[in-house]
């Protein structure tokens, strides 16, 4: 008999009543979509239909530099069953959009500037026919040499009216002419990742009988999307809605504008709903990628390895189109010397437009490049004075009330040594076994090619910083708004949850604060006031801030005629499991008695401290927060073969405060894996301009099988003062570090200087002397 069996009550024996479930902040409380979502009955924007729906299809370039001479639907409308075909001559508003600088067609008109740029779009009564009539509309190109080189970029014939640069940073910090006794130099390269997501773009568009346009799509970001769409389609925005559907996962923007737009002008010709589900190919050839970039960096420091100056270029691919190259840039020079003290820096980084698909928001974005690329350099410092890769970067930790280079005084938490000997002192995994058994346990895996004689095993190591929320003069904030009646409370905030826990947090905040066990989180649209983009931290901080005010209003609510009846101040009544108490004890009852029936309700807004864009100099306070992390890898390579596997992941990180184990947990895990995608397989390959193999199988995602195993050593729970609950964002700095540890301990493997990512095999390959 199993043990759950003999613990079971029997009939004789009542099962006792069940003690309530914890809640609150702090808790691993469950997600309430997880049932759903395990059971696969949660309804995702690819599931939704609508009575008389029409199918959309997209026609896209086939050529990454092209003239349109000429653009022929005739052939497309005549098709049986082809309800419309449109072009730019159908965009009745703002013709261009985008989601930093406004520079994207939503078709292209005169010139092709990337593969799979948006040329037309079809409505069509079933699926195969809207892709039958998109590939019967005849375009007359005449294909020009395609701009691929960043480098390239700065002499070439201007790809828009304003040329191919979008942005140039000069940061100058410090001592131009200061020097230190050893020099160490560098030039890497990071490829293209693309966000991959599980669950491609789609969407459905549906007509109002007042002439606009309801979407219902997984937006991350619904009420800039809606104002972008309401422009294109020449409408107000209040006669444009978004519905947010379900989101299968997002860390990047998750929606590609270019599928959103065509839909809502479909379903504005046609008056019918219209739907558009993305193919693979087209996910993959549409939304923004994370920015190929070139670093070159020259780092100087004393005898002692403390460093003096460090010198910088840095260039980002943006692709066709500008997006928020601007932003990623910001990132990557004020965070080009990563989380030590560097009293002289002098960086110019460079964004440029070119014809290769376009770049923008990707988790880590700007931060993730830089971090490869300087801990390469302190990876060639320690070996060329002789110490140990951990000892030199603990000797340059940043810490609380340093000055970054971009002159900003770090005034939150700044553990970075603390972090770093957490994962220092860690012990190291076992070695594995040289026996059958244990082959699965080499670089290749089973029947692999290798042999264990030719296997050497690597530490490395990986500081990593990212910044939370908006930057450079952003104006953050959210609004929120808490409704309790009959003892259930419901929450209406427009920030949408994509996988980061926002839902689950906000209950935890109502329960905490009102001690109401049962809480709602109300589905998303614009009708709401806006929440901002679900990146960088955003919702934890500034949404959850809201729905905290709120909460905290209608707790006084609740409180003021109790404390008015007893004589004192709401200050001395406390809720704890959902019970009111006064100090003295003279107070005691239930929430849900002191509700009587009542309806209480409150909104309020979360707004973080300002902050400034960088100045000519690259100087400015440009960030409201910061994250740390410290990773050290462990990985085995085949010194033959090259092929690399990660062996173990040791993870050190300051979160500021933990509100949810279980979640926090999973989103540190999740970022450490992508890192590994990063460092070892994914890389959008574009010769000359054209998407290569744009599936699942050409573009390799690590699977459960390549997942290493994660240590999570040490949580520091430093509060941000400044934040609300103290919390600090955990998913993109993990991201960030995890690619530039591996790397680091395969340069310690092989003696390889390892200076791109991904890393190749022949980069990992030691030949014999």
């Amino acid at each position: 008999m199993s043990n759950e069996a003999a613990a079971a009550p029997t009939a004789a024996e009542p099962a006792p009543e069940s003690e309530p479930l914890p809640h609150g902040l702090g808790v691993s409380l469950t997600p309430a979509d997880a049932r759903a979502k395990t059971e696969g009955t949660f309804p995702y924007a690819a599931d939704l239909w609508a009575e008389g729906l029409l199918w959309a299809a997209v026609l896209r370039s086939p050529h990454a530099h092209a003239r349109i001479v000429n653009i022929d639907t005739t052939h497309a409308r005549e098709m049986p069953g082809v309800r419309a075909v449109i072009t730019h001559e159908d965009v009745p508003g703002t013709p261009r959009h985008g989601r930093g600088t406004p520079d994207r067609p939503v078709f292209a008109s005169e010139v092709v500037r990337h593969h799979g740029e948006p040329i037309a779009a079809v409505a069509a009564d079933h699926p195969d026919t809207a892709r039958m009539a998109a590939a019967a509309v005849i375009v007359e190109y005449e294909v020009l040499d395609p701009v691929t080189d960043p480098e390239q970029a700065f002499e070439a014939e201007p790809l828009h009216p304003d040329g191919n640069l979008i942005r140039h940073i000069p940061l100058h910090h410090g001592d131009p002419e200061a020097a230190g006794e050893v020099v160490v130099e560098g030039l890497y390269r990071i490829g293209r990742q693309d966000p991959a997501p599980i669950g491609a773009e789609a969407g459905l568009a549906v007509p109002r009988p007042d002439g606009g346009v309801e979407l219902y799509m997984g937006s991350t970001d619904p009420h800039a999307d809606r104002n972008t769409a309401a422009a294109c389609y020449g409408l107000s925005p209040d006669r444009v809605k978004i519905v947010v559907t379900g989101v299968p996962g997002a860390t990047a923007d998750r929606e590609d504008q270019g599928f959103q737009i065509p839909l809502g002008l479909l379903a504005l010709k046609t008056g019918c709903p219209v739907k558009l589900t993305a193919t693979r190919e087209e996910s993959f050839l549409g939304h923004a990628h994370r920015h190929p970039t070139l670093l070159r960096y020259r780092h100087h420091a004393d005898a002692e390895g403390t460093l003096v100056k460090v010198e910088a270029q840095i260039l980002l691919d943006a692709g066709a189109y500008a997006d928020t190259s601007a932003d990623a840039l910001a990132a990557a020079v004020s965070f080009a010397c990563g989380p030590y003290v560097v009293p002289n820096a002098f960086i110019e980084g460079w964004a440029v437009r070119t014809n290769n698909p376009p770049s923008g928001h990707v988790r880590g974005e700007g931060a993730m490049q830089v971090c490869a690329a300087y801990e390469a350099q302190m990876d060639k410092l320690a070996k060329k004075l002789g110490l140990d890769p951990a000892e030199v970067r603990l000797r340059n930790a940043l810490a609380t009330g340093d000055v970054l280079p971009i002159g900003q005084t770090v005034t939150c938490p700044a553990p970075v040594a603390e972090l770093l000997q957490a994962v220092r002192d860690f012990p190291l995994p076992e070695l594995p076994k040289d026996t059958p058994e244990e082959d699965w346990l080499l670089p290749g895996g089973p029947e692999g090619a290798g042999e264990p004689g030719a296997v050497r095993r690597g530490v490395g190591y990986g500081l990593g910083m990212v910044h939370m929320l908006g930057a450079e003069g952003a104006d953050e904030v959210s609004t929120a708004t808490v409704k309790v009646h009959d003892g259930v409370a419901t929450v209406l905030c427009a920030a949408v949850e994509s996988g980061q826990g926002f839902t689950t947090l906000a209950r935890q905040i109502v329960q905490e604060t009102l001690g109401i066990e049962e809480v709602h989180v109300a589905p998303v649209d614009t009708d709401q006031p806006p929440a901002g983009a679900g990146c960088r931290g955003r919702h934890t901080w500034v949404s959850g801030g809201a729905v905290e005010r709120a909460a905290k209003m209608v707790r006084t609510q609740l409180l003021q005629p109790l404390a008015h009846k007893f004589g004192m101040s709401t200050e001395l009544l406390q809720i704890t499991d959902g019970r009111i108490t006064s100090y003295d004890g003279v107070l005691s009852t239930t929430v849900t008695e002191a509700m009587e029936g009542k309806e209480l309700w409150a909104t309020a807004q979360c707004r973080p401290h300002p902050t400034e864009p960088l100045n000519a100099s690259g100087q400015g306070d440009a960030f409201v927060g910061l994250a740390f992390c410290a990773i050290r890898a462990v990985v085995d390579v085949d010194i033959e073969l090259g092929s690399v596997r990660v062996v173990e992941l040791a993870v050190a990180q300051d979160v500021g405060r933990v509100l949810n184990p279980a979640q926090l947990t999973a989103r540190i895990e999740a970022g450490v894996t992508q890192g590994v995608g990063i460092a070892l397989t994914e890389n959008l390959r574009t010769p000359r301009g054209l998407v290569r193999h744009p599936d699942l199988t050409g573009y390799t995602l690590p699977t459960a099988l390549d997942a290493p195993d994660i240590q999570i050593v040490k949580l520091v729970e430093e509060r941000d003062v400044v934040a609300p609950f103290g919390a600090k964002s955990v998913s993109a700095v993990p991201v960030v570090t995890s690619p530039a540890a591996i790397a680091s301990a395969v340069r310690a493997a092989t003696g390889r200087p390892v200076n791109r990512l991904p890393i190749r095999p022949q980069a990992a390959v030691v030949t014999a002397q």
